[in-house]
């Protein structure tokens, strides 16, 4: 059976790694669909079909300046996806603080060698 058709939203756009990949070095800046070619090393056709992706998710604009696209980071489109990461924080920070606890008795035990 075919998957249906469905709206893309933020967690579909960055689930492929080669968008990940993208958001990553839109980060640092704006940039047009050849830059971007040239350093996730894929066809333009391709690359094109990803920003796609990310600009129907809402993780990128873009804009034409001439006859370039140029694509820029949409920070806002992460929003879903960091409050839903966010709600793992006390997990992470728990394990932490185990951690530090954890290594600073392993210090005192090796000081005391």
């Amino acid at each position: 059976m075919s998957r249906l058709p469905t709206t893309p939203d933020a967690f579909d756009a960055v689930a492929e790694p080669h968008r990940r990949q993208i958001l990553s070095l839109l980060a640092r800046g704006e940039m047009s669909v050849n830059d971007l070619v040239g350093r996730v090393r894929m066809s333009q056709p391709l690359a094109s079909k990803h920003l796609r992706v990310l600009r129907d998710g809402g993780l990128v604009r873009v804009r034409k300046s001439g006859k370039q696209r140029l694509y820029t980071l949409n920070g806002g489109g992460l929003k879903d996806i960091h409050d839903w990461v966010s709600t793992f924080e006390s997990l992470w920070t728990e394990s932490f603080d185990r951690l530090d606890e954890y290594l600073a008795e392993e210090q005192q035990k090796q000081g005391r060698l």
